[in-house]
């Protein structure tokens, strides 16, 4: 540490600031912000040995420091959000997000118009949002729509001009759109109404508007202006059914933010909802770059204090999951356990993981070799094995009743079905319904053959059954030699319980995993082709006892009538000619006689 940081710090103060790191190149490489600037600097240079390598990279680099002091721990936070977003230094977190946000506008003229813009100019006009998803704007505007006939032109209604009478009502009066304002036909004061109510809408105060309109439509009734009473009720109704819609807590849930986060790896992810009267009425989720070690309590902080400063927030009650470490003036932090407000932040949850599935579905049509890529980091780590299991063998007996028995094979290579390498086998050692006796036959022979073809091995073996069929495939890897050198687990029937050799606790896997999925998938896969091949072995040994028991009738001959006739039923029914046309005369009747012998 040189002579001159040593200075820096010794005359920091005890008090909330900003802080930001330069180098010898006076470039700003860092700005933090610190509840007091004489601890929080200070402990950049007491540890010997930072945890991350990117910070001890940083400290090394700090050749001078510059302060800023501000009253609290909030305008710390403020400020450092601000500055970071202005300066844009290479180890603060990046905020991943360039989008421009749709705003709706209240124009600052005679007869405002009202209508969806992207930029924001300082004439006076006032503006609500921004919004995210775009859906919630359509939902508004189209609400406003049916309400409201406003104009959509931008023809200067001023007084003297429509004295003058300068305009003429275009399409949009005379198809019921606009109430024709230009040519005076609707006054000042009707138009200036309407605003007020659309104010009142974007601003979430539906039931104090729907409140108004009830006592408007009485007022009217009264004076029995049943006319405009009608259209009071028209409004109420269609507000009451808006409301409805886009209610989904207490509407006594009023002006509250809510906030979530999940972290993977250098990245973080936050979800903002803001809550009027029960209803969201914005939502946003932004992607974070972590530069540093930054906890999730730090990245929280600074994704409240931006979305809060872009979305215009002044909510009292933000619900978080975990209490962050600044305090707001004038805002309590509220982490719910139950009812509504946990629903609040579960919905926030559920919106950020939303977020990343599909960021993760767009990488993936973008380059396929990255979800395959993922999929197997994922199954490595859900199922502790030591490689990446780019081939994956699963094994499965069939029989019925001990009848012929057969097994199977499915493999998966780089987690997609490979069908061209599915394998069915005969047992041939076996007699009877041995289960665990017929998967040992199996793995042996299986791993064998390719012992002995030098064939590259799997990563993982995959045994449908329980304990007992992956001890008997275990005798078999022991005999070769194999055991450890490929990983092996057992499926049982409920599938959600993975066994592993020697281990009798089962491992539980979320049944929503992909790795559970994958593991369906070749069980699903095993099951089918293992019953195909069994079906076309007993249809096989079945023709053999009944047909291949007539003398001078062989397999082939029997297959060819079973073909043509489908069953051994429609075969004895079957006339004469229709029988010698297709095997030929000799063959037909020995067949015939066959059948007049068993009818005896």
């Amino acid at each position: 540490m040189s002579d001159k940081i040593e200075n820096i710090l010794s005359g920091l103060e005890d008090r909330p600031g900003v802080y930001q790191f330069y180098d010898r190149e006076g470039t700003l490489l860092y700005i933090g912000k610190a509840k007091s600037l004489r601890k929080r600097v200070s402990s950049y240079f007491q540890k010997e040995k930072h945890e991350n390598g990117k910070t001890a990279v940083l400290v090394r680099k700090i050749a001078d420091i510059k302060t800023l002091v501000v009253d609290s721990e909030m305008d710390a936070l403020l400020l450092e959000n601000s500055l970071i977003k202005k300066h844009q230094p290479r180890y603060n977190v990046n905020l991943k997000d360039d989008k421009t946000y749709p705003w709706i506008c209240i124009k600052n003229e005679r007869f405002p118009r009202v209508f969806v813009t992207r930029k924001l100019i300082k004439d006076g006009s006032e503006y609500f949002g921004p919004y995210t998803p775009v859906k919630m704007i359509n939902t508004l505007l189209e609400l406003i729509s049916q309400l409201h006939k406003l104009r959509n032109c931008n023809l200067n209604l001023s007084e003297e001009n429509i004295e003058a009478g300068k305009f003429k009502v275009c399409l949009e009066y005379h198809i019921g759109n606009c109430k024709g304002p230009c040519e005076g036909l609707q006054s000042q004061d009707d138009y200036d109404q309407s605003i007020k109510e659309i104010r009142m809408i974007l601003k979430g105060n539906i039931q104090m508007l729907i409140q108004l309109l009830k006592e408007k439509m009485s007022d009217h009734a009264a004076g029995f202006k049943y006319e405009e009473a009608q259209l009071m009720k028209e409004k109420v109704e269609l507000l009451e059914r808006f409301k409805s819609k886009s209610v989904l807590v207490n509407p006594s849930i009023h002006n509250t933010d809510v906030f979530s986060i999940i972290t993977e790896d250098d990245s973080a992810f936050v979800n903002f909802l803001r809550i009027m009267n029960g209803a969201i009425v914005q939502g946003h989720t932004v992607e974070m770059k972590r530069k540093l070690d930054e906890t999730p309590e730090e990245l929280l902080e600074i994704a409240i204090a931006e979305m809060r400063t872009r979305f215009h927030s002044d909510a009292p009650e933000i619900l978080v999951p975990f209490v962050p470490e600044t305090e707001l003036k004038g805002v309590t932090f509220t982490v719910p356990k139950i009812g509504d407000k946990k629903k609040l932040l579960s919905l926030s949850e559920a919106n950020v993981k939303n977020y990343i599935r599909e960021k993760n579905l767009q990488l993936e049509k973008q380059n396929p070799e990255n979800r395959t890529l993922r999929l197997l980091e994922q199954m490595k780590a859900d199922l502790r094995l030591k490689d990446l299991p780019r081939r994956i063998e699963c094994f499965d007996n069939s029989n019925i009743q001990g009848a012929f028995p057969v097994a199977a094979m499915s493999v998966f290579i780089n987690g997609k079905p490979a069908k061209k390498e599915y394998r069915h086998f005969n047992i041939k050692t076996v007699e009877g319904p041995d289960d665990f006796a017929s998967m040992e036959e199996v793995i042996y022979r299986r791993y064998k053959r390719m012992l002995d073809e030098a064939t590259d091995l799997p990563q993982l073996i995959i045994i449908d059954g329980g304990k007992g069929q992956l001890s008997a495939a275990m005798n078999s890897l022991d005999k070769l030699g194999l055991r450890g050198k490929i990983a092996v687990i057992g499926i049982a029937k409920r599938l959600e319980e993975i066994y592993y050799p020697g281990d009798s606790a089962p491992l539980y896997i979320d049944k929503k995993s992909e790795t559970l999925k994958t593991i369906q998938h070749l069980r699903d896969e095993v099951h089918r082709f293992g019953i195909t091949h069994h079906r076309n072995r007993r249809s096989k040994d079945l023709v053999k006892t009944e047909l291949s028991e007539i003398p001078g009738i062989g397999d082939k001959t029997a297959t060819q009538l079973l073909s043509h006739f489908k069953s051994i039923k429609s075969l004895e029914k079957a006339g004469r000619e229709e029988i010698e046309a297709l095997v030929g005369k000799s063959r037909a009747e020995k067949v015939i006689k066959y059948f007049e012998r068993t009818k005896k």
